[in-house]
C-alpha cells in the first residue's frame, strides 16, 4: 500500500486500560478505563475512542460525499458503536455499527451519500482493506 501522509496523530498510552492517554499536541489528555460493564467505568475506554473517531470521520466523509453527489444532506448525525468481543480461537476483535440520521435528506439521496462516504472514510477503508500496522520496539 502506497500512502501519501497528510497528517499523523501521536498519542502515548501508559498503563493500558487502567492508565492514561496523552496526545503529542497536548490537546487530548484523559484517564483510560476498562469498559463500564467490566470495570469501574471511571474513564474512557479504547472502544469509546474508536467509536468517536469513526463516527466523526464518517460524518465528515458524508459531507464531502453529499457535495460530490450533489445531494442536499442537511444536518446529519452519526452514532458509532464498537463492540469488543472474543473470536472462537480466543483472539479479541472488534465489530462496528454506524447509525446515520439525516432527517432533511431524501432516503434515496441519503443511501447514495452513505455509500460514497463509505468509500471515502479512512476508518471504513482501514477496516475493509486492513490498515498496515508497524510495531517498533523502543
Amino acid at each position: 500500500m502506497s500512502l501519501k501522509p497528510l497528517y499523523t496523530a501521536t498519542v502515548e498510552a501508559t498503563g493500558g486500560r487502567a492508565g492514561t492517554a496523552r496526545s503529542s499536541t497536548g490537546s487530548l489528555e484523559l484517564t483510560l478505563a476498562r469498559p463500564a460493564e467490566r470495570g469501574t467505568g471511571a474513564g474512557t475506554d479504547p472502544e469509546e475512542l474508536f467509536a468517536a473517531g469513526y463516527a466523526a470521520c464518517f460524518a465528515s466523509a458524508m459531507t464531502v460525499a453529499a457535495r460530490r453527489e450533489r445531494v442536499r444532506l442537511g444536518a446529519c448525525t452519526v452514532t458509532g458503536s464498537v463492540t469488543l468481543g472474543e473470536q472462537p480461537d480466543g483472539r479479541y476483535a472488534i465489530a462496528v455499527r454506524l447509525e446515520v440520521s439525516a432527517p432533511d435528506c431524501d432516503p434515496a439521496g441519503l443511501r447514495t451519500v452513505v455509500a460514497t462516504a463509505d468509500t471515502l472514510c479512512p476508518y471504513s477503508n482501514a477496516l475493509r482493506e486492513g490498515a498496515p500496522v508497524t510495531i517498533e520496539i523502543a
